[in-house]
């Protein structure tokens, strides 16, 4: 495992895009995590990245997971706050972690774990060949988002239907649509939690490292 940089910076070097969490030597496959964010917002991400920390948990849950599968866990890091509208900034981080990932580890089997805005950006960014599925946690799923590229792809929206910053019947409305398109599209009630997943938190970690695993397990 690499050295952590300090809790809610941005790191150098590769971690302008990818700040590793569990790093074997010869990565099999890899776990990459977004967080939250905005709707809108040009500036970067705060030094005190509350959303960013919010995922820490998960990524130490899917390390325990994995740990016996030499699984690269990485925290993949935003240029700017917001979504942005039609510049999709999330989406296009997402994309050039993909590539950095390729990179350092080879056309290997990559699962995508995204929280509210983070969730958009990883089933935006799930046409890419290495992404062989996607656990989206709160997504926020605005209506029309697109599906044809998910055909194939694995999804598992996770969702709290009292959470009031993102809508779960419409991530229930994406699984639908990503269904008819050809994707393997399941969501999945949590009794608690909210948007934040703070409430029963060990729960949703569990669930997201299960099923992050089970992903990569499935090939």
């Amino acid at each position: 495992m690499t050295a952590a940089a300090p809790r809610g910076t941005a790191p150098s070097g590769e971690g302008r895009v990818l700040l590793p969490r569990a790093r074997p030597a010869r990565p099999a496959a890899a776990v990459l995590l977004l967080h939250g964010g905005r709707a809108d917002g040009l500036e970067p991400p705060p030094p005190l990245n509350l959303a960013a920390l919010r995922m820490r948990p998960f990524a130490t849950a899917i390390a325990r997971a994995t740990r016996d599968s030499d699984v690269l866990v990485a925290e993949v890091r935003y240029r700017h706050r917001g979504w942005n509208g039609e510049r999709r900034d999330a989406a296009r981080d997402a994309e050039a972690a993909l590539a950095r990932l390729r990179e350092l580890a080879g056309d290997v089997p990559v699962v995508l774990v995204g929280h509210s805005m983070g969730g958009r950006a990883a089933l935006r960014a799930a046409g890419d060949p290495l992404v062989r599925g996607v656990v989206a946690l709160a997504p926020w799923c605005p209506p029309g988002e697109p599906v044809a590229h998910l055909a194939g792809c694995r999804l598992r929206l996770l969702h709290d239907e009292r959470d009031r910053v993102t809508s779960a019947a419409e991530s229930w409305d994406f699984v639908r649509r990503a269904r008819l398109a050809g994707a393997d599209a399941a969501g999945i009630p949590m009794p608690a939690g909210g948007h934040a997943m703070l409430r029963d938190a060990g729960t949703w970690h569990r669930r997201a490292a299960e099923l992050a695993a089970a992903v990569l397990a499935a090939g």
